[in-house]
């Protein structure tokens, strides 16, 4: 796993640093897997993704008149209708998912093409984010000598990697803990109802340490992934945790419930402003199918039982669900890697089209950098044509 220098909560704050990291985990992912990459899916998230709802109506034209049969362009035609809402200027489309289509009166259907009506209607599941993001993102990916076939919703992702279909029907709410934030995506009755997030992630759980036993940074992140707990039921004694002296001095013992502690509380504010999310959410039914934590703070001792007691609802740790994918199994199934599972098994079933498109804007690539053999075609045609 290679460090993401250069994002900070999800935007690039420093382009240079970003690309370095970027271009580390695909050589790293190169020589794993004994294949060239050329291009990749790109996942995005963080506090300035937005997520809303939208329903659009028109009439069937069908592909044959008389019958007023739904055909592809009529469900083209109802979602271009349900994505034509008011966004600010400075945000573009970047999924647009289908919850559930009307025929005439008839609702909850979930797959219209073929049937016979006069009104069709969808509502849609409509997620933005900043232009500038999603640019400055691309260029990161372009400059390290890779093409972005498309960016596609972290979260999104994680939830397609370990979420089961009887959880998304029943309703559920994936938490993704992240570094600089905190992603969450509802699903209910199958599809995404709400796509939100809180500024708050992991790296400020290990700011807490650092802080209070006065450590640095990468000293603190070393202790909260080698002995950090948040549930202090599962702390077997109280031994020392030996800290590293700064400035040529002595290690010190500092007692593990100490750690636990600062950790408890953070962890307890982040599950905290989650559940005020989920409260202030229009859901016709509770979440039947729980919550789920995935990423890397999910990977933290009592994460899954502190959470419970917060949401007073059953909670699982959520690990990639597939083993089709072969290679390294052990070393994938983890929570930290949901999200790049799910960005495999996404861009799959787009190229192979057994899912339908999702997106609006499309992503200009930086001249010279999409990929081996468009470089190569470009210097035949400088050198011969």
């Amino acid at each position: 796993m290679i460090p993401s220098s250069g994002l900070r909560r999800g935007v690039v704050v420093n382009i240079e640093a970003t690309l370095r990291s970027v271009a580390a985990a695909v050589e790293a992912a190169e020589m794993m897997s004994g294949q060239e990459v050329h291009s990749c899916w790109t996942g995005i998230g963080g506090n300035h993704i937005d997520g809303i709802n939208s329903r659009g109506v028109v009439a069937v034209t069908g592909k044959n008149r008389e019958t007023r049969e739904i055909g592809k362009d009529d469900l083209s035609r109802v979602l271009e209708a349900a994505r034509a809402v008011v966004i600010p200027m400075d945000r573009q489309v970047l999924e647009v998912i289908p919850q559930s289509y009307i025929v005439d009166d008839q609702k909850f259907i979930r797959d219209p093409l073929d049937m016979i009506g006069v009104r069709l209607e969808a509502e849609v599941h409509i997620i933005t984010c900043p232009v500038t993001s999603a640019q400055n993102l691309i260029k990161c990916v372009n400059r390290a000598g890779f093409k972005v076939n498309d960016l596609v919703l972290q979260s999104l992702a994680a939830g397609r990697a370990v979420l089961t279909e009887e959880e998304k029907e029943l309703g559920c709410a994936l938490i993704d803990l992240g570094g600089g934030t905190t992603d969450v995506l509802v699903y209910s009755q199958g599809t995404p109802f709400s796509t939100t997030a809180v500024p708050v992630g992991g790296a400020r759980v290990t700011g807490d340490i650092a802080e209070v036993i006065h450590l640095s940074f990468e000293t603190a992140e070393r202790i909260k992934l080698d002995a950090g707990c948040c549930w202090e039921e599962l702390l077997e004694g109280d031994d020392d945790i030996i800290v590293p002296g700064v400035g040529g001095r002595p290690p010190l013992p500092i007692p593990r419930t100490h750690v636990m502690r600062i950790i408890l509380l953070r962890m307890e504010e982040i599950f905290t402003l989650v559940k005020q999310k989920l409260e202030s959410l229009p859901l016709t039914r509770p979440l039947g199918g729980g919550i789920v934590l995935t990423g890397g703070g999910a990977q933290l001792l009592g994460a899954a039982e502190l959470a419970t007691y917060v949401f007073k609802i059953p909670v699982r740790i959520g690990v990639p669900l597939s083993n089709s994918l072969g290679g390294l199994v052990d070393g994938y199934r983890t929570p930290a890697y949901a999200a790049a599972v799910g960005l495999v098994l996404e861009g799959n079933d787009r190229e192979r089209g057994s899912i339908p498109e999702r997106g609006g804007a499309s992503y200009p690539q930086e001249k010279g950098h999409a990929s081996l053999f468009s470089r190569l075609a470009d210097w035949l045609k400088k050198e011969f044509f």
